[in-house]
């Protein structure tokens, strides 16, 4: 793993990362085949280091949960091929996609991440739902 660029702060009472997570997602009926059935969304992930020092994102898990309660989990290095390193006050944003059975669920998940100085945390992210517009009241 490469340290981030930028200035480095070694002292362990400014170790602290905040990492705030935003999401937006669309609907793909163009590439959705309800028939099948197959529902394809894209999401956009901002992810925000709010804390003092820079932070690595090295792992990713998510947990895909289906209107009919089908969970699939999915884990791996990084983001689209990537392993981002976010500075202080600085954003790392990412699109992917998510393909469930169902016009409804939820995604939820975390980040593995790593300041430069090695303290492993996990940053959270919030559930958020995949509709199909007009689906839910």
């Amino acid at each position: 793993m490469r340290p981030c660029p930028g200035p480095r702060i070694a002292s362990p009472s400014r170790s602290r990362s905040t990492i705030e997570i935003e999401v937006e997602t669309a609907y793909l009926p163009e590439q959705s085949d309800p028939a099948v059935p197959r529902y394809v969304f894209a999401y956009t992930i901002t992810i925000r280091n709010r804390g003092a020092v820079p932070a690595t994102l090295l792992t990713r898990r998510w947990v895909i949960t289906d209107a009919n309660g089908k969970v699939r989990e999915v884990a791996g290095e990084g983001v689209v091929g990537e392993q981002p390193c976010i500075a202080p006050g600085e954003a790392h944003r990412y699109s992917s996609g998510a393909i469930i059975e169902t016009p409804v669920g939820v995604m939820e998940g975390s980040y593995g991440m790593v300041t430069d100085d090695g303290l492993r945390f996990p940053a959270s992210i919030p559930a958020f739902r995949l509709a199909v517009p007009g689906i839910l009241h």
